[in-house]
This record gives structure tokens, C-alpha cells and sequence, in this order.
């Protein structure tokens, strides 16, 4: 099922990533209404204290019906509350917005240890290429690696996406590079390892098939 029934229930998840990553109980946007802040200018609203985020972002895509985070634990237990946050954040505002009740997401979320620079740098395709290159207008995923150089100028300015991020054509306020920022030392390096290894592979490899 869609996780959004219109564009800007999109982007206020999209805007989410950032404002929930906090330990601050308080409701992020109602205090940003009170202090008439545009949730889109990332302005950190005065009511909710000093920022203190629970995880590093280092990488995400929402799709339409689910979204991949990698995350980087700040807090001990930050992840297991950061995803509890975001995820209840999303529902009850669908619910609320829509008359309806019930949770959106199935399940708890999963996770996979990322514990080798190696399973760092091709979950980074998987999260960042592999699925944002699904939504390519021109064929999907198929489509993508027959013109891998076309859905690239159209993924970098997917706004769902970090890929724009590592292909220094933004710089999110929801992105902490951190270790993704050492691994890949540049743009192009990031471009280039993402096109051998999708090129490379048969899309139906395992690696491509990863369950999160």
C-alpha cells in the first residue's frame, strides 16, 4: 500500500528524517507552526531545546510504498527509537490527516548489520542507485542500466533520494556522510563504483534482492 496519498504528505516524511531525529518528545510541527518556520528551511524551532539526534543518516530513499535508511547509532537504543519515531510520526499523521486508524507500516522494521566497508559501499548502491533508479520514468530498473547515464542526471535530482548528496548536487541537512564520506572520496568515485557494480551484475543477484 502507498505510504502518502498526496505529494506533500511525501515530503512532510521527507522532512521528518531530520526533525524527528531527536530526543525531544515534543511535536515537531506543531511547533514549527507556532514559530510560523517552513518546515522545508530545516530551522530548528527554539521550543524543542538543543538538537541532540539519536542517529547519523548516512543514507535514504522513501519510495512509494516503503523507504531504506542507513543508519549510524549516536545513542545507545537510537536506532530501535529513532525508527519508532519516525514510523508512529508518519502513521498517526496519515491517520489524523485522512480520518482513519491503524498502523501503516507492516510489522516492526528490519535490519541488517552493516560490519565490512565492502557491505558499507554496495548497500550504499542498493539503498541510494538500485532503488531510486526503480522509479526511472523511461523502464525502471532495466531501463536504468540500459542508459545508466540518463537515469543518472535523473536520480541525482530525485528529492527523495541522497543520492543527490553523494553526487554533490545538494547538501541535505537530514545527511550526516560520515563513513560513507570516507569510503567514497569523491563524486565520481561514488558514480563509478555505483555503474561497475550495477553494470557488472545480473539484476537479479542476490545482492540486489537484500531484505531490510
Amino acid at each position: 500500500m502507498p505510504i502518502y496519498r498526496q505529494k506533500s504528505d511525501l515530503w512532510r516524511l521527507l522532512f521528518s528524517l531530520y526533525y524527528v531525529n531527536n530526543c525531544s518528545s515534543k511535536n515537531w510541527m506543531r511547533e514549527l507552526k507556532k514559530e510560523k518556520v517552513n518546515p522545508q528551511d530545516f530551522i530548528w524551532p527554539n521550543a524543542l531545546g538543543e538538537r541532540s539526534p539519536m542517529v547519523s543518516i548516512l543514507a535514504f530513499v522513501i519510495m512509494p510504498n516503503h523507504f531504506h535508511l542507513i543508519l549510524k547509532e549516536i545513542k545507545e537504543g537510537g536506532i530501535s527509537d529513532f525508527m519508532h519515531k519516525f514510523s508512529m510520526g508518519h502513521s498517526k499523521f496519515i491517520n489524523a490527516k485522512y480520518g482513519e486508524t491503524g498502523i501503516l507500516f507492516q510489522g516492526s522494521f528490519r535490519s541488517n548489520i552493516l560490519d565490512t566497508d565492502e557491505y558499507l559501499r554496495r548497500c550504499a548502491v542498493y539503498v541510494m542507485v538500485k532503488n531510486t533508479f526503480e522509479l526511472y520514468p523511461n523502464g525502471g530498473l532495466i531501463g536504468a542500466i540500459k542508459d545508466f547515464e540518463g537515469a543518472w542526471k535523473w536520480g541525482i535530482n530525485y528529492p527523495f533520494s541522497s543520492l543527490g548528496d553523494y553526487a554533490n548536487m545538494k547538501n541535505s541537512p537530514i545527511l550526516d556522510k560520515d563513513l560513507l564520506g570516507e569510503i567514497f572520496n569523491s563524486a565520481k568515485e561514488f558514480k563509478e563504483f555505483s555503474k561497475d557494480y550495477l553494470l557488472g551484475r545480473n539484476i537479479e543477484d542476490d545482492d540486489f534482492n537484500l531484505e531490510f
